[in-house]
Parts: structure tokens; sequence; C-alpha cells
């Protein structure tokens, strides 16, 4: 296992398993590899390469691209040189993409060949970028990006790393408002390497190997990416999540660990063939960055047959706040609701609209405090104090609570919380109890208008395929697993719902329909 004390550095990592095994798979990707030695040879190019075009420590560079596995070749090149690298949700509309690049203040722009119609459009906005460069060959203007780097030198500048730098800026998915960049710092990456191995969820064996198919603007698809190499592990990257895709990389490419959202979890169960399909070589799939329905956990433990483990964290605290190991899910236990436990070195509470520290079972909001907790928001000192108190707690806008064994419950967002008739209502109960109806393969739940309640539970189902069920069938299971009070009162039918890259569902879109010319009086 590599041991922290030869990691000073995000850098560091490519380094030292270069030396260690510079001829193992590092990164597999669409049928190109790359060893550890050319990882680390192609990050000091990519270093220099970035030095040459003027950048200087603290200068953001823009990606705008899906998963490809010279992503991290230009992000250990941008910790060589002191430069933060700055990904942007490719989901985005151009508006919201220039948006993110300005505020970021991007000097150079890395992009996919999917989007070069979308820079176009959006370069006149972008006064900042001096460079653009595209991963894949081609461009009629912009050089491709091994060609850009290829001229200069394989010498490693060894610039030496400050804590305070900025390593990446993830910006928020904005479901609350526009979107804030969030400064990770390489004393945040140091704390979560160190935190993460000593709580031993995140023990991987070098030579194994891990799939990484969460997008790489998310916290989860970095991290996953960067706990693998920085011990030896190769990783299997997928361009953007495809169901068939995963389940025959699953098989194929022998995938001993995984992190996947919910509800990609939920779309693999679905998806034909994975009845039959050899997981014997996986040993362990995380999961998080949204709730989960205990319904498709058990379905997926049985399915996969290898150990569960349930990361619960924001993008603000890099990812990390608590974990359910494998053996808290085990059915007597009867855990699977819960988050966990915090990690070492992470200290976690519930403060109650009263400002006191929540009694087991009291709900309220969780905060978070720990060396992992974000620099700030670039460029946002009143939303960086709002959301981080002198003490350092950051507020996580997420309702839970404890229970008397100290594990921590998440019921929902703050303001996705639905107050009716005076009661509180947390979507993501509800939800937990309509995935359980056999006809369900997504849900959602929302506040409504409602005369004599104030708001109104309303569902939203998307059923099995081949699967029939009325609102009232519906309706009635969910009375048999929750209070009458939290059951939905009417259900609406819909082909998919909306999620974010992390795979929340955007309640706001489901909401404005019913809200239209009425302001929400509540969450």
């Amino acid at each position: 296992m590599t041991s922290m004390a030869d990691i000073h550095s995000v850098a560091d990592i490519p380094r030292l398993q270069a030396r260690l095994r510079p001829d193992a798979e590092a990164i597999w990707f669409e049928g190109r590899t790359t060893t550890f030695a050319e990882l680390d040879a192609a990050a000091s190019r990519c270093a220099n390469a970035l030095l040459a075009q003027g950048l200087k420590p603290g200068d953001r560079v823009g990606v705008l691209a899906k998963n490809t596995d010279d992503f991290f070749v230009l992000w250990m090149g941008c910790v060589k040189a002191r430069v933060t690298l700055a990904p942007v949700n490719w989901r985005l509309a151009p508006p919201e993409v220039a948006f993110i690049l300005k505020d970021a203040g991007a000097k150079m722009l890395f992009v996919g060949e999917d989007f070069g119609g979308v820079v176009d459009m959006i370069m006149s906005d972008l006064p900042d970028v001096h460079g653009l460069v595209q991963f894949e060959p081609g461009h009629p203007r912009w050089p491709a990006f091994r060609d850009w780097l290829g001229s200069h030198p394989a010498v490693d500048p060894m610039l030496p790393a400050q804590m305070d730098d900025d390593v990446v800026q993830l910006y928020t998915s904005g479901t609350t408002g526009l979107p804030k960049g969030v400064q990770l710092t390489e004393g945040n990456f140091i704390a979560l390497f160190s935190l993460a191995l000593e709580a031993g969820w995140a023990k991987y064996e070098a030579g194994k190997t891990n799939l990484v198919v969460m997008p790489l603007f998310h916290v989860a698809g970095t991290n996953c990416g960067l706990l693998a190499t920085l011990q030896g592990v190769r990783n299997i990257l997928t361009r953007e999540v495809n169901p068939v895709e995963i389940i025959g990389l699953l098989q194929d490419k022998q995938i001993n660990y995984a992190f996947l959202a919910p509800t990609i979890i939920n779309l693999l169960l679905q998806t034909p063939g994975v009845e039959s399909a050899d997981f014997s070589k996986l040993e362990r799939m995380f999961y998080g960055a949204s709730p989960i329905s205990e319904a498709v956990l058990r379905q997926a433990q049985a399915r996969f047959g290898c150990d569960f483990t349930q990361l619960y964290g924001l993008t603000e605290t890099i990812g990390g706040a608590t974990y359910l190991p494998p053996e808290d899910h085990a059915p007597e236990r009867d855990k699977l609701r819960s988050c966990g436990k915090p990690w070492p070195g992470f200290d976690v509470r519930v403060l109650t609209p009263t400002g006191e520290a929540g009694k087991p079972g009291e709900v309220g909001e969780v905060q978070i405090r720990a060396k992992g907790v974000m620099k700030g928001y670039w460029n946002r000192p009143d939303a960086t104090k709002e959301a981080i108190c002198p003490e350092g707690w950051f507020s996580s806008g997420d309702a839970g609570y404890f229970d008397d064994e100290g594990y921590l419950y998440i019921y929902d967002r703050v303001k996705d919380m639905i107050v009716s008739g005076g009661e509180n209502v947390y979507p993501a109960e509800v939800e937990n109890a309509l995935f359980s109806h056999p006809a369900v393969a997504d849900a959602a739940v929302i506040g409504v208008p409602d005369d004599k309640w104030g708001e109104a539970v309303k569902g939203v189902v998307v059923l099995k395929p081949g699967a029939t069920a009325t609102a009232e069938d519906i309706i009635a299971h969910t009375r048999t697993r929750i209070a009458g009070y939290k059951a939905p009162k009417t259900i609406d039918f819909a082909d998919a719902l909306p999620r974010n890259p992390s795979g929340k569902v955007l309640r706001r879109e489901l909401r404005k329909p019913y809200w239209e010319g009425r302001e929400r009086l509540v969450g």
C-alpha cells in the first residue's frame, strides 16, 4: 500500500507511481493504455507547455469535455505547474458554460470534439481565454492535446507546491442558484488521502482495477480516479454513462472497485443482460451523491454479490464526511437508510433551528468541520462567510439526524422539505416508500400548492418497462410503509425524471409548473 509519507502534494502521485511501477497500466480508455511512467512524463510535458503559454501559479484552466484519459494528464500537468483546473459540466447550456468559464477567469480552454460548436458560440463572451486545445486530433484551428504538449520536454519542473494552492475548482450544480466555484487545495487533498486511508474504506490493492464512470467535473469522479492512482491501481474510464458498456467492462476488464451513483445502480439493474453477467471479480461497490432506496440497494447486493460502502459528503468537503461500511449493510444491522459514521478527522453535527446540537432522532441541518473543508467559494466572500462559520463549521444544506448509536441519517435538502398542514415531510423518506412498490422504476416527491394544507405531497413516478399500476394502487402501498400525512396525495406518471450529473433529482424543475405565478412560502 502507498505510504502517505511519500506524498507531499498531488503532483507526487504520478512521480511516486512512475518510480514504483513504471510499466504497469495506469489508465485504460477506449482501447488506449497509459502506463504510470507515461502518465508522469506526459504530465511533465503538459506542465512545461502550460508554463510556456505564460500561465502562472493560481491561473485557471477550463475543461469542457466528456471523460477522457487525457483529463488526468492535463490535471497532473496543472498541479506540476501550480495551475488550477476548472472542469465544466458539459451538460449545461452554452450561456451557463460561458458563465462558469468567465467566473473562473480561465486563461486556456481544453475541449472535447463534441463541444467545438459550443465554444465557437461563446468565445466572444470569454475575453480571458487566450489558448484553445482540443483533446482529439482533427480540429481545423486548434491543436490536438498530445501534439500541443509533445514538443515540450518531459523534465519535471518540480515547482514547490504550497498547501494553499488550489488544485481544482469544481462548480456546484446550481440547483439553488448560480453555480459557485469550490476551491479545493493541496491541503484539502492531503487530508482526503490520509483520512480516507485511515478510515479504511479507501484502501485499494496495487495492480487491481477501478472503474471511473462518474463525470470528471464531479467530486466523485475526480476522487475516485485520484485515490486509485495514488495506490497504483489501474483506472478504466468510460466517456459517459452507458449501462450496457458498464456491464461489459465490469465483466471483461475484471473490475474490482467501482463508485456508482444510485441512479446508475438502478439503471444497471434494469438493463437486459445484467441478470446473467459475471461480476465475480467485483470486490467493492461504493455509492453516494444522492439517496438510494432500500429496495434498490437490496437488489444490488443480491445481483452484484460484492461488499457495498456508502459515502456521504459534498463538493465543499472534498466528498468527505461519513461512510457506511460493508458490515453495516447486513440485514440484521438495519442501517441501510443511514449514511454511516464520520470519518476519522471529520467532525459532523446536526444543528437544530434553535441553534443547538440535535439529540438522537432530532432533525436539523448537517454541519461538517475538517481539514477537507474547502478554502471557499471563488470570488464569493459573502457566500463563503454564509457557508462556513468562524469556528470552521460548513453548513451543508442537508437535513439529517443521528440515531442513538451515532449513525447519521440524511432526510433531504433543507430547502426541499415539504410543510403540509404544519408537519414536515422529507421527500427522500416518501421516495423510499414509493421505490418499494414492485412496478416503480424511479420516483421523486415534491410539494405542490394546496389551499387546505399549504403544500400537498405529490409523487412523480416512472414505471418499469411493461409494468402497470394506478395512482391509487401506489398511494395505498405507500400508506402501508409511512404515516398517512406523509403519503402522496396525488401521483403523476413520467417517462423519465430530470437529474443533475451526480444523479440528484432536479425537484426545482418538477415543481416549476405547479408554482407558476405563486411565491413558494416554505422551504
